[in-house]
């Protein structure tokens, strides 16, 4: 279903008002694929003084080690300088920081050029954040902050605690209304996520039985995508398994397509189905560029970014064998969402006739949702 077109299907920036441009670190060392190493980066800054501590921090017009900013909202990070700073490093936090790539941040916003605060605030275990990608899929959805180069980020909550959903007012009322039975905002999410094109329009289908379709194959893909509930299995015989021992530092992954193994190194991992190896986002293979986020050492010696894990580790190969599974899985998710067809649609002249488009200039607007106070550079509480 999928794809450009010029009907009068419905914006997704219609839909989901509310959007947040993506986050710019500004350097890569606050970003890693485990917490250790980010602890040993943070150490290794404080203990540099002067020039050496402004060298290794890297940095930029937006961010020097002498930068005044804010904590970020739910961060308790200290706000001193960073030039002043002696103590622990930050407790790392979860981050999607590439398709399919779930990898850790040190959440201080002293390290980062553009955080979005406003993200930040509505960041909780009922939150998902649909993110526009560039990278051959028209949408990614997460409910980890994403830290990834993208397009717009779309929460689903405009408030914490799962308050006022990221839609358009009186759509759910409407879809209610046209389809004959209750609509909820992670359906409106759902239908989105196999419904939306590359053009980013996302037609609306009248059609219930074939609503109800659609929602229950997005509530699989959001399910697979989020990874926060049960843990996605394949059919027994069809689970990958690690056949022979991973090396200490494996630096080459190969795929034999005949008996559907991976291999890093010596060690192998099967069975792979060849729709997760093939899965890619734009021309890239998802796996590989997995691996190589934890394999390749692209880093300038002497930068914090040369630190590095000393082994393969065994979370990985677990976070591996998941990625498998749910790259399969949603493999066949595609496969199915090919063959909707939305039938009698549901249009943007229909939502305008019915005063639900154009959005209020509020809906585009983030909600107030500052119930603490929040502390500013040097210990002040910020004032909004």
């Amino acid at each position: 279903m999928p794809g450009v077109t010029h009907d009068d299907a419905p914006l997704l920036a219609d839909l989901m008002p509310w959007s947040v441009a993506p986050l710019r670190l500004g350097r890569g060392w606050p970003t890693a694929a485990d917490p250790a190493t980010l602890k040993s980066r943070w150490d290794a800054l404080v203990k540099a003084e002067g020039a050496d501590r402004e060298a290794l921090f890297e940095p930029t017009r937006a961010r020097t080690v002498h930068s005044a900013v804010a904590q970020l909202p739910g961060q308790p990070s200290g706000t001193e300088p960073l030039a002043e700073a002696a103590g622990p490093c930050p407790a790392p936090v979860r981050v999607l920081a590439a398709p399919f790539d779930e990898q850790w941040l040190i959440p201080d916003h002293r390290l980062i050029d553009a955080a979005r605060p406003e993200l930040w605030r509505v960041a909780d275990d009922r939150q998902v954040f649909a993110v526009e990608s560039p990278e051959g899929m028209p949408l990614l959805a997460t409910s980890l902050l994403p830290t990834l180069r993208a397009g717009r980020i779309r929460p689903l909550y405009r408030r914490p605690g799962g308050e006022e959903p990221n839609l358009v007012p009186g759509l759910l009322d409407h879809l209610t209304g046209r389809l004959g039975r209750e609509v909820t905002p992670p359906d409106v999410l759902a239908w989105i996520l196999v419904a939306v094109r590359q053009d980013r329009t996302v037609p609306l289908t009248a059609d219930a039985g074939l609503w109800a379709r659609g929602v229950e194959l997005g509530h699989r893909a959001l399910w697979l995508l989020r990874r926060d509930g049960d843990r996605p299995k394949l059919p027994g015989g069809r689970r990958p398994y690690v056949r022979a021992p991973l090396p200490a530092r494996p630096l080459t992954i190969l795929y034999d397509r005949e008996e559907e193994a991976l291999h890093l190194d010596e060690g192998r991992i099967s069975p792979v189905p060849p729709d997760a190896w093939d899965f890619r986002t734009g021309e890239v293979r998802v796996l590989e560029a997995w691996f190589a986020a934890r394999t390749a050492e692209t880093a300038e010696p002497g930068t914090l970014a040369a630190i590095t894990p000393p082994a393969w580790s065994q979370p990985w190969t677990s976070e591996l064998l998941e990625l498998i599974t749910v790259l399969a899985l949603l493999a066949d998710v595609r496969t199915r969402q090919a063959a909707l067809e939305v039938g009698t649609q549901i249009t943007a002249t229909d939502l305008t006739g019915a005063g639900v488009l154009p959005p209020p200039g509020t809906a585009r607007r983030p909600a107030s949702v500052l119930d603490h106070q929040e502390e500013g550079p040097a210990g002040q509480f910020t004032l909004l």
